[in-house]
């Protein structure tokens, strides 16, 4: 008679295809620079969009309205898109930057300052997708071609590419792991990111839609952290406090807030080795955690090298290169020696991959190279 485990596992092989492709996709080195894999295991057809009308002779003046840096992975994507502006001098003739701290409303002014600027193509991480949608459709009409990152606006005719990694497939691929870690039975707790940022509110949807295959996993509680290690911890020992050792697993939908919950059960008096299985990547500290106390963990970044692929992009664009209408950049998934599970399986190990040395608030997938350090960063950029 199959397991539990082995039976949820069935069901969600049979019920999540796309998700199953998706996995297959992210089996990629941390270098990796060639064809996205989500591009080329789409089991549908990619859009792509027709640049010919953007074609231009360079160099460019290329406006980037960013949302904010308000936290480390926005200051790792940022340096991201400035590393490749610098990367790019010889094309780029002037990169201008503004910030919006994290307003949607300063944000539609920043994008009207920089096209009064006369630029070429904009960047835009969007503060908030649905308010920029008018304001990008406007920019569109004028001629300018828009690259949207990590939050995808509603309208199809408010950008040319949509540079992103897969929220769902990342959500996907750690719940699963949690569950089948667990052996398909366990009291769990969630740790979202942002409430009503888009990622967060598609991470946990997608890690709800696995934990549903498994009727044994039991939900405890789920409290939004935004993001933050200092939320991350606070919430997760009031959680602490209130199931104590019923909390036999931890999804977290990053490592910001899961290197908090760590910190919160370490606090509690709770052994290294004894802290439950957790999630979330992205954050040097979360995996040096995980290397020093060797509880069960996997780690899955969603790279700020999206950050790189923007400009990249951008440039093909003025170039008149047909570019995907959305863009799913390649992540990995890290795993201990003996943490793989059935569907799960790490591309690289946790001992090769976490940077004893680095700084903890180092960014992991950044993709610019092994001497970045967010506190030192600096570039001589196109101006």
């Amino acid at each position: 008679m199959k397991s539990t485990a082995a039976r949820g596992a069935a069901r969600l092989r049979r019920s999540l295809v796309c998700a199953t492709l998706l996995a297959a996709a992210v089996h990629a080195h941390a270098d990796y620079r060639g064809v996205s894999r989500s591009f080329l295991w789409n089991p549908s057809f990619n859009e792509l969009a027709d640049t010919a009308r953007f074609k231009k002779d360079g160099p460019y003046t290329i406006g980037f309205a960013n949302a904010s840096q308000g936290d480390l992975w926005l200051v790792a994507f940022t340096h991201g898109v400035q590393w490749s502006a610098a990367q790019n001098k010889s094309k780029i003739k002037r990169l201008i930057v503004t910030d919006a701290n994290g307003n949607a409303a300063k944000q539609i002014n920043d994008i009207q300052d920089l096209v009064n600027q006369k630029i070429d193509l904009l960047i835009v991480n969007p503060a908030a997708a649905d308010p920029l949608d008018p304001v990008l459709q406007r920019v569109m009409k004028q001629g300018i071609p828009v690259i949207t990152v990590a939050r995808r606006p509603k309208s199809d005719s408010s950008f040319v590419s949509f540079v992103t990694a897969s929220d769902q497939a990342l959500a996907r691929l750690n719940a699963t792991w949690l569950a089948e870690k667990l052996g398909g039975k366990g009291n769990i707790v969630l740790l979202p990111g942002l409430a009503g940022a888009s990622p967060a509110e598609m991470r946990l949807k997608a890690a709800r839609e696995v934990f549903a295959m498994f009727p044994d996993i039991k939900i405890l509680d789920t409290q939004y952290t935004g993001w933050s290690p200092a939320t991350g911890k606070t919430v997760t020992a009031a959680m602490i406090q209130k199931h104590g050792k019923s909390i036999q697993g931890v999804w977290a939908d990053s490592g910001l807030q899961g290197s908090g919950a760590v910190e919160a059960f370490l606090a509690a008096g709770w052994a290294g080795s004894t802290v439950p299985p957790i999630t979330g990547g992205d954050l040097n500290r979360m995996y040096k955690l995980a290397f020093e106390h060797k509880f069960p963990y996997v780690g899955i970044d969603y790279t700020p090298s999206m950050g790189i692929k923007a400009v990249e992009t951008a440039l093909d664009v003025l170039q008149g290169v047909s570019v995907p209408k959305t863009l799913s950049i390649n992540f990995q998934i890290v795993t201990a020696d003996n943490d793989d599970t059935l569907s799960v399986r790490g591309d690289t190990r946790l001992k090769n991959y976490v940077q004893m040395a680095a700084p903890d608030d180092l960014i992991m997938g950044h993709g610019m190279g092994p001497n970045y350090n967010p506190k030192t960063f600096k570039v001589d950029l196109p101006q």
